[in-house]
């Protein structure tokens, strides 16, 4: 069985009330609907007796059992699932004596699920059956009926339910727990030549009956039936309506997929989620709604040819959404209905079809480029980036206007080159031509660019627009004039002055604290380094690069298998156990603080000793020896080693010790505000008997440290 989202066996892998445990003392294991007896369908059991002379008052044995419910399958398609129900029976014993068990199906009210009214049926076993619907455990208050005709002789030997051997009643709708009961006050077991009858509630059209079951004891028809009988509980979501069209999605919105919709419930508060017309799969999944082609279910199913109908008139084509039946060639009305018919006579139809024919080829000629444009823009994510906002999409023409035919080339790295453009009110932007994305990269792509849209601030790039209408999809940036950090350091080796050094430090750092904190959903860059990091001609800082990046529901971490980011940036945790948070981003940023204090690049090894040098000769009070050699002002060195201590917190091994963003960035405030002092004061912060990392966790002025 396959048990599918938002279902699941594992903490974290299941909605709330839809755990599924599975037991596998049996033999195949088997699955049951609920972590425990409390938590999911569950059965109470009763048995015992009573007197013909007296059917009000029974003898109970002196315990209730109660049991879990085998889960049979799930269907999230139908917002349903069927669990295994056992049945009720009433035997027959010494006179003037019956002997009972009863079985009540119950699951929580403040849970997910409710049986189905709409699925399953009330039905009674055996001759003249008098089956009862109630919700008590002794039959106290009834809710619906039905009987069975008392003559063997008028029924088949099998079939459906229809009265004769067995019988059925519709179940209310809105209940959580039920029981089925049979036959309390009859009288008439001689006659009809049978000494059991048998009740259940059961899938509708599941149970046919028999004979056998009908003249069966207790024993016997347990034995021919040892799982029970399947009842169909619907689910729904939560506890809230569906959103507003228009309005934002609320969190811990369940319905992921697109080609999907939210429904409401109709027995209770809650919804679920169906994937649209033409659409099947799981709706609760990112991309869990696939297209069904109708045109090959015809073929492999004959018995959906009048779902899909289509007459051999017509041509069946599939597409998204749906499906054409286009009438053949030479005929017209519509293949759906049935009503092609001849439209021209041979020599018409002759001339017709060359013409056709010609007309065809300069189809081809003229459409093949809209067909591969159309093909590159699904392919890149178009359909879903569609509908984004802040961003505009261009057309492959356009693109070639922007970049005067791509001549300028400025850049190159891991996710492909970078053009120089130009916009029609001439202000410059760079043009970043991707990888192929195939795929299984297309959501990776689509996410970069819904998460980079979404991104407003004076230290983060700006993203203003793509062309997906090429084998390889094209993003727009502004334009960074100075490139990036790592060139200004290590490539080109501009003068950077300490303070704007400080600026650089405060400014990247804002950028990634406001990515940490905007939103509904927090984001982790997952590639924070120096080369990611570009600067305008004033040095203004903004952060770019979001290829690794992913959407993070706050307060959760992500696992991965696969190593993302710059290894000489990457976060020892993350190598160890897979696992990236926002404090992974703190990490690498730490590293590139020590760039900035030494101007020497980070490298990667093993024994992470570019890390660990300068941590330690930080603790040793040795920083200075370390430091860029172009900074010779005692109180820039002074600047340099408090900025050398947020590097160190930002580096602790522990994660839950390292600083967040937003503490980095206003301890690097402080150390700008340091600056501006005189430089006495410098000194005196700098000749306290402290550690750097106590000198740069000092607040300025008279403020409090950050903890």
């Amino acid at each position: 069985m396959r048990i599918a989202y938002p279902f699941g066996t594992k903490v974290g892998c299941f909605l709330p009330g839809f755990q599924v445990t599975c037991n596998s003392t049996f033999l195949p294991p088997c699955a049951f609907l609920g972590s425990s007896f409390l938590g999911g369908a569950i059965q109470h059991i009763i048995s015992g007796n009573y007197s013909i002379d007296d059917p009000d008052t029974i003898q109970a044995d002196d315990r209730m059992d109660t049991t879990p419910m085998e889960l049979m399958d799930i269907s999230v398609s139908l917002a349903e699932v069927r669990v295994f129900g056992a049945v009720s029976s009433d035997c027959q014993g010494k006179q003037p004596y019956h002997f009972y068990i009863r079985r009540r199906t119950y699951v929580p009210y403040e849970g997910p699920f409710l049986i189905s009214a709409s699925r399953n049926v009330l039905t009674g076993v055996g001759l003249n059956v008098d089956a009862v619907l109630t919700t008590s455990m002794y039959g106290s208050d009834s809710l619906v009926g039905c009987n069975s005709v008392p003559n063997s002789k008028a029924i088949a030997k099998e079939g459906p339910c229809n009265g004769q051997g067995c019988c059925e009643a519709a179940v209310p709708p809105g209940l959580n727990f039920v029981m089925a009961m049979a036959d309390k006050k009859r009288t008439d077991w001689r006659k009809t030549n049978a000494n059991c009858s048998f009740a259940m509630v059961v899938q509708k059209t599941w149970y046919n009956y028999s004979l056998e079951d009908v003249h069966a004891d207790e024993a016997s028809f347990s034995k021919k039936y040892p799982r029970g009988f399947p009842i169909v509980l619907d689910f729904t979501i939560g506890n809230s309506s569906c959103p507003a069209q228009g309005q934002p999605l609320p969190q811990g919105y369940a319905c992921l997929s697109g080609n999907s919709s939210c429904v409401e419930a109709t027995n209770r508060t809650g919804y679920v989620c169906k994937c649209w017309e033409h659409y099947d799969g799981n709706p609760y999944i990112p991309g869990g709604c696939q297209d069904i082609n109708e045109c090959a279910l015809r073929e492999r199913y004959p018995e959906l040819r009048d779902q899909y109908p289509c007459s051999s008139g017509g041509i069946c084509k599939n597409r998204l959404g749906g499906y054409d039946c286009l009438c053949k060639t030479g005929m017209k009305g519509d293949g759906k209905t049935g009503t092609c018919t001849e439209k021209f006579p041979l020599p018409a139809k002759l001339a017709t079809g060359f013409a056709a024919l010609i007309a065809f080829f300069v189809l081809i000629v003229l459409t093949y480029q809209q067909i591969k444009l159309k093909r590159f823009y699904d392919q890149n994510g178009g359909p879903v980036l569609k509908g984004v906002k802040n961003i505009r999409i261009y057309t492959r023409r356009q693109f070639k206007q922007i970049t005067n035919n791509y001549q300028d080339v400025i850049g190159e790295g891991q996710f492909g080159k970078v053009y120089m453009g130009a916009l029609k009110d001439e202000s410059k932007v760079a043009v970043k031509k991707s990888i192929k994305v195939d795929k299984d990269m297309k959501k990776e792509f689509t996410d970069e660019v819904i998460i980079q849209s979404q991104m407003r601030h004076k230290n983060i790039v700006r993203l203003l627009g793509c062309s997906l209408q090429m084998d390889v999809p094209l993003l727009v940036y502004e334009f960074v004039v100075r490139g990036s950090l790592y060139d200004v350091l290590f490539k080109h080796r501009d003068i950077v002055t300490v303070d704007t050094r400080l600026k650089i430090a405060v400014g990247s750092a804002e950028g990634l604290a406001y990515m940490h904190s905007a939103g509904e959903s927090t984001i982790r860059h997952g590639d924070v380094k120096s080369a990611n990091i570009l600067l305008d001609q004033y040095f203004t800082p903004k952060v770019s690069d979001f290829g690794t990046s992913k959407l993070l529901a706050r307060g959760k971490d992500e696992k991965t298998e696969h190593v993302i980011g710059d290894m000489s940036y990457i976060d020892p945790v993350y190598m160890q156990y897979g696992t990236v948070t926002q404090k992974s981003d703190v990490y690498s940023f730490g590293i590139v603080l020590i760039e900035l204090v030494t101007r020497t690049p980070a490298t990667y090894d093993e024994g992470r000793s570019y890390v660990a040098k300068f941590v330690q000769a930080t603790h040793d009070k040795r920083v200075s020896e370390l430091i860029d050699k172009d900074i010779t002002s005692q109180i820039d060195i002074k600047l340099m080693e408090m900025v050398s201590a947020v590097a160190v917190d930002c580096l602790k091994p522990n994660p839950n010790e390292r600083l967040d963003m937003r503490q980095v960035e206003q301890l690097l405030d402080n150390i700008i505000g340091q600056s501006a002092q005189p430089a006495q004061d410098i000194n005196n912060q700098g000749n306290l008997n402290s550690t750097p990392a106590d000198v740069a966790l000092l607040t300025l002025g008279n403020e409090a440290p950050i903890n």
